[in-house]
C-alpha cells in the first residue's frame, strides 16, 4: 500500500480528492494524517478526533464496471472491511449500525464517509475516509461515543490498526470486481447493529415508533418492519433511529 502520512490536515477526504485531481493517484494510495481539524461524516455532521490517540484516514479506489445502481456495494464492503478487522482485533460485539456506523455493544467506535467519482451511470473511483476513535479515553457531549481501547482495556499502537484495517478494506473492496454483490450484501446483514431486535426510530416528521431491522435492500435501503407488520424501506435522510 502506498501511504502519504500528514501532520495536520483539514480533511483527509478533501486531500485525496484535490489530488485525484492534479495527478494519477494509485489504487488503494491512503492518506492519513495525525491531526485532522475539520474531519466530516454522513449527513455534514463532523468527525471529532484527538491528536496522537484517534485514526483518520482515506483511500483511493478505483473500479472497472461499477454501475451507479450498485454503488450500495462499497458501503457493505467498506463496512465489512472495518468489522472484520476490529473483530480481529478482539474488539468485543462489534456491529454495523446502517449504514456504516461501527459499534461495540452500544457505543460507536468508528465512522465512514464515501464520496464517488461518477461519470455517465458509471462509478469510476471513491474516496473513502474512515475514522477510529483508538485510544480516547474522554469524549466532550458524546455520549455514545467509545474507542477500541475502552471496550478492549488495551492501548493500541495507530500503524497496527491503520495497517490491519487498509488492508481488511481492500480486500472486501476487490470482491466487488469479482462479482459477489450479493455475498457482500448477506454478509453485511450477517453483522448488522440491532437486526431482529424492537428498536426506536424516528422519521423525519413525526412521533417516535417501534419497528425491526430485518436486513437491507440490494441499493442499500432499510428494510424495517413496522407496528403493523408491514415491511417499509428507508433512505439515509429519511429516518434515524433513537438509541
Amino acid at each position: 500500500m502506498k501511504i502519504i502520512k500528514l501532520s495536520a490536515i483539514d480533511s483527509t477526504n478533501n486531500y485525496l480528492k484535490n489530488l485525484s485531481k492534479e495527478k494519477l493517484v494509485k489504487d488503494g494510495c491512503i492518506v492519513v494524517a495525525r491531526q485532522q481539524k475539520k474531519g466530516r461524516g454522513q449527513m455534514n455532521n463532523t468527525w471529532q478526533s484527538q491528536e496522537g490517540k484517534s485514526l483518520t484516514f482515506s483511500m483511493f479506489k478505483r473500479f472497472d464496471c461499477l454501475k451507479i445502481e450498485e454503488q450500495s456495494a462499497i458501503t457493505f464492503a467498506v463496512s465489512l472491511g472495518v468489522q472484520l478487522a476490529l473483530k480481529k482485533m478482539n474488539i468485543p460485539a462489534v456491529r454495523v449500525k446502517w449504514p456504516n456506523d461501527i459499534m461495540s455493544y452500544n457505543k460507536k467506535i468508528a465512522g465512514i464517509l464515501i464520496e464517488s467519482n461518477l461519470q455517465k451511470d458509471r462509478i469510476v473511483a471513491s474516496v473513502i475516509g474512515i475514522g477510529v476513535n483508538v485510544n480516547e479515553t474522554e469524549f466532550t457531549n458524546l455520549p455514545h461515543a467509545s474507542s477500541i481501547k475502552l471496550e478492549n482495556g488495551n492501548a493500541f499502537d495507530l500503524e497496527e490498526v491503520l495497517h490491519c484495517i487498509a488492508e481488511a478494506v481492500l480486500f472486501q473492496l476487490q470482491r466487488i470486481e469479482k462479482k459477489e454483490v450479493d455475498l457482500l450484501k448477506n454478509e453485511y446483514e450477517t453483522v448488522l447493529f440491532k437486526k431482529n431486535n424492537v428498536s426506536v426510530f424516528q422519521k423525519k416528521t413525526g412521533n417516535p415508533f417501534n419497528g425491526i431491522i430485518r436486513g437491507v435492500s440490494k441499493s442499500g435501503e432499510l428494510l424495517l418492519e413496522n407496528e403493523d407488520e408491514q415491511l417499509e424501506k428507508f433512505e439515509l435522510k429519511e429516518i434515524k433511529m433513537l438509541l
